[in-house]
């Protein structure tokens, strides 16, 4: 009974120990990021603050207010970027510990997914960073007054948390919605949602993408736009994309239907040989038992009367009548 558990709990062991060496390397792979990353910590959020220094000119500064506020902002740019940079590592370890359990067709139809990830969340922090922010930051910075007369003058005196925080909300707001084609496209594959059913409900896709794009972005219309209308065209192509991956589900189950049709042809033709053997034997069977019986025929023909060479009167000749005749008969018989 012991030996049996054992027996079943060791695979289970072993799928947890490869599990924790993989996560082991991502999460390495982090740490070794992210002491790269606050090494040039400085370089990286100058990169992140650049579309708005370009806007406001190199006389003005931004500012903070609590004695830890640029320590933490650091770690949290440091952390932000070890994640991107090291996310092809983490995908990596993660496709080395599930492709074995899939099939060939799994696999290959898996892995563009894998690559199209990261790519697809780098082109919506690229879209965010040359297009969203530098409108964004017109649009707020459009607010400033000249103080003249009785009016007193307003002037952004930007934080160095709080911008990296709208930052990093953005970035992380258009790389999640840009996973938008992946996500549907694996659930068309897996039969959750078809094409037509997506296109039957594009109106509601059209009010939810800008609902969500107005809790992800400020409170500006610059921003909820530049997500919303990127999220209906990504909504689209998902339309497109689990139209083909139909078509390719629907000509693969035909291929199956078709090989599973040659099977059966294959095992009629199989069966009707065997029929075909079975006869034959029967009539062999047959030719062997008129054989045999010719056979008793012509020994009992055998046991006819002859005339004896010396008298005339007749004589069988077969044994004689006693018993021992008889078992002689019942032998030759």
């Amino acid at each position: 009974m012991n030996m049996q558990s054992h027996d079943k709990q060791m695979p289970i062991m072993e799928h947890l120990i490869e599990l924790r060496n993989r996560l082991t390397w991502a999460v390495l792979a982090l740490f070794i990021t992210f002491g790269v990353c606050y090494y040039f910590v400085e370089d990286i959020y100058g990169f992140l603050v650049q579309p708005l220094a370009e806007i406001m000119g190199p006389d003005r500064r931004m500012i903070y207010t609590a004695l830890t506020e640029v320590f933490f902002t650091y770690v949290k740019v440091s952390f932000f970027a070890a994640c991107f940079v090291s996310a092809p590592v983490f995908l990596g370890q993660f496709w080395a510990f599930v492709a074995p359990g899939l099939y060939k067709n799994e696999r290959s139809a898996f892995m563009p997914f894998i690559f199209a990830t990261p790519i697809l969340f780098l082109m919506g922090g690229a879209l965010v960073y040359y297009l969203i922010m530098p409108l964004a930051w017109k649009f707020f910075l459009s607010f400033e007054q000249a103080g003249g007369g009785s009016n007193l003058a307003i002037q952004l005196e930007a934080k160095v948390g709080e911008y990296l925080s709208l930052v990093m909300k953005l970035i992380f707001a258009f790389g999640l919605c840009f996973q938008l084609p992946v996500l549907l496209t694996l659930m068309a594959r897996a039969g959750i949602v078809t094409a037509d059913g997506l296109a039957r409900r594009r109106k509601y896709a059209i009010v939810i993408a800008f609902g969500f794009a107005a809790v992800l972005t400020p409170p500006d219309l610059i921003s909820q736009i530049g997500l919303g209308i990127p999220i209906i065209i990504l909504y689209e192509i998902s339309i497109i994309m689990a139209r083909i991956s139909e078509r390719k589900r629907a000509k693969a189950a035909a291929d199956d239907d078709a090989d599973e049709d040659d099977e059966t042809d294959s095992d009629d033709d199989d069966g009707e040989a065997e029929a075909g053997t079975a006869v034959a034997t029967a009539q062999d069977g047959v030719d062997a038992q008129g054989e045999a019986a010719a056979s008793y025929d012509d020994g009992q023909t055998s046991l006819t009367r002859s005339s004896d060479d010396e008298g005339d009167a007749p004589k069988l000749s077969g044994p004689s009548n006693n018993d021992d005749g008889e078992d002689d008969f019942n032998n030759a018989r």
